[in-house]
Order: structure tokens, then C-alpha cells, then sequence
């Protein structure tokens, strides 16, 4: 069963909700997504982890597809933290006796990561998949440009042939309504300058079970990330695979079943 809501979040702005739910569900999914998507991308994600008896709970990032906020922009890195924070309350309240896993995917396993270093107590475990969570050497040139002299400068989103190999997956991402054609200097400055430092100097701080995901080829987020996130964090359940040849979007490879059916193993393993 589906379900589309608008949740109104901390500051009474309104993020788009959906919610895939099944009868009798082992647990519960959080999904939050990358950088300038939505999460109407997540579909098939999501009707695998339906069918593995998961009730899933997926919303566009403020900025992002049908939720309020200016277009790819943010001013203060928290306020991802605490939009993700409202969809969790609901979860949980929705399903007291429920356990409650995140995934987060690049920008998502960003925010991810920093919501699990903010509320270590809420959660069962995360799974981060491409996830931006150290220094991102695609957008070093970004440090040179001035946030005060362009300060509606918007960066043209051309990132349609690097999330996946697959022509198909490509194709659909450039025609997508929901994808963003742009990112704002000021969500990249905030996301690149404040929020992963932030992160790095805190991941001491983080200590949920993980299974941290790459694909080797990526070339928007260097997998190196995911190699440093999995050697600073404090959790004792940790798990890290990187996968060769696959590019950026790794849940939409050819390779996809192979890795929903690993998440899928991970998870009912710690229910």
C-alpha cells in the first residue's frame, strides 16, 4: 500500500512523504536521497525491500523534488538533519514496536552519517551507498569560487553520465522533472565547507551497525570515502564492500539485485 503525504517538519515547512507499506512488516526503511534527486528514483529499491516484508519511508530532501524550500539550496547543514529527524518521528511513532533502519544515499549517506552522529539512540542501523562523507575531489574547484561575490550563482547539474553505466538509467535521470538542471553554490559551499567537516571531526561519535557501500568507478564520490568513513567511526558492527567497475549509483548497476539482496541480508540479520 502507498501513501503520499506532506509532513510539516521543525520550522513548519512542508517535505513530500511516501509511504510503501506492507501488512505485516519486520521493520521499518528510511531512504534518503542524493544531491539535486528525488525520491521517485528509489521505486525499485523500494519494491524490493516491499517484498522482503520492509515497510519503507522515503521523502524528498527540502529543496529537492515536490518538498517546500528554494531549489537546491539550504543555509545551515542541520536543517537536513532535522527534516530527516521528522520523517524518523513519525516512523516511530507509527511503529512503536517496529525496528528502524536509514539509508542514505551520496548526499543522503552524508546526511545519514551526520543524523547517526547527532541521534545515536534512535536507529537499529544505517546503510550508505556512494556516500559523501570526507573531502569530494569532483568539486575542489569549488573552494575557489566566492560565496560573497556570487551569491545566487547556480552550477549546472551535469552529473546525468556519471551516476551509472547503464544508457537506460542515464537517459531517465536527464528526462526527469523531479531532477534538478541546477545546484546552488550556497547548498555545495554549506554541504562541502561546514557539513562534512563537521562530520569528519565527529565520526569518533558514531557507533550504529553500518554496511557502507561504493562503487569502485565512481567518479562523483571517490570511494576513498567510504574507505575513511569505515576506519574513523567507533562502531563495533561495521561492514564495507567496494564493488569494481560500477560507477556512482550503484542500486541502479547491472549489478542491482546482487546488492539489494546483501542489504537485504544485513538487515534481517540485526532484526
Amino acid at each position: 500500500m502507498n501513501y503520499s503525504q506532506y509532513l510539516k517538519t521543525f520550522d513548519a515547512q512542508k517535505i513530500f512523504l511516501n509511504k510503501d507499506l506492507v501488512k505485516a512488516p519486520k521493520a521499518i526503511i528510511i531512504i534518503v536521497h542524493g544531491l539535486d534527486e528525488h525520491q521517485g528514483r528509489y521505486d525499485y529499491l523500494t519494491g524490493c525491500l516491499n517484498q522482503a516484508d520492509f515497510s519503507v519511508y522515503r521523502f524528498d530532501n527540502r529543496g529537492h523534488g515536490r518538498s517546500d524550500g528554494a531549489q537546491t539550496y539550504i543555509d545551515d547543514f542541520n536543517t537536513f538533519l532535522e527534516d530527516t529527524k521528522s520523517v524518523y518521528d513519525l516512523a516511530a511513532e507509527e511503529n512503536p514496536e517496529l525496528p528502524i533502519f536509514m539509508l542514505g544515499h551520496s548526499m543522503g549517506g552524508f546526511i545519514s552519517a551526520a543524523f547517526g552522529v547527532k541521534y545515536p539512540d534512535k536507529l537499529e542501523g544505517q546503510i550508505l551507498t556512494g556516500a559523501a562523507t570526507n573531502e569530494i575531489e569532483a568539486f575542489a574547484e569549488l573552494k575557489e569560487l566566492s560565496l560573497a561575490e556570487n551569491p545566487d550563482m547556480k552550477l549546472p547539474n551535469e552529473l546525468g553520465n556519471l551516476v551509472s553505466k547503464s544508457d537506460y538509467v542515464v537517459d531517465a535521470y536527464e528526462k526527469d522533472p523531479y531532477v534538478s538542471e541546477f545546484t546552488t553554490l550556497k547548498l555545495m559551499k554549506v554541504l562541502l565547507e561546514e557539513g562534512i567537516p563537521w562530520l569528519v571531526d565527529n565520526l569518533a561519535n558514531y557507533k550504529y551497525p553500518v554496511l557502507i557501500l561504493h562503487g569502485a568507478d565512481d567518479q562523483i564520490v571517490d570511494p576513498e570515502c567510504s574507505e575513511k568513513l569505515y576506519n574513523l567511526i567507533a562502531s563495533e558492527d561495521k561492514e564495507k564492500k567496494i564493488y569494481p567497475g560500477l560507477y556512482h549509483e550503484i542500486l541502479n548497476s547491472a549489478e542491482k539485485g546482487e546488492i539489494i539482496r546483501k542489504i537485504i541480508d544485513w538487515i534481517e540479520a540485526r532484526i
